[in-house]
């Protein structure tokens, strides 16, 4: 019993209860051809955390879906801008 409420607590604490995983879109206004999103989608697709990446030259636009526990906006909007295209909270 006492090592089934110990595994239980280590557990509670490896994985916080807030983790989810959440969608955002970034515009991407620096795409200016359709070889652009290849690059844009490899450096988010490096973020640890991402699961999906959809970007669409057309629409200058990336959706990305990604574990706010091990990443965040900020470090998706940092990737794409050392790849050379900032983007943004669309």
């Amino acid at each position: 019993m006492r090592k089934l409420f110990s595994s239980l607590a280590l557990a509670a604490i490896v994985v916080p209860a807030w983790a989810s995983t959440h969608t955002v879109t970034l515009a991407v206004p620096g795409m200016t051809c359709a070889a652009c999103p290849i690059t844009v989608k490899k450096a988010i697709s490096r973020v640890e955390g991402v699961s999906k990446v959809d970007v669409t030259f057309e629409k200058r636009e990336a959706v990305v879906t990604f574990d706010d526990a091990k990443t965040s906006v900020q470090k998706l909007t940092k990737a794409t801008e050392e790849a050379g295209y900032p983007s943004s909270v669309k």
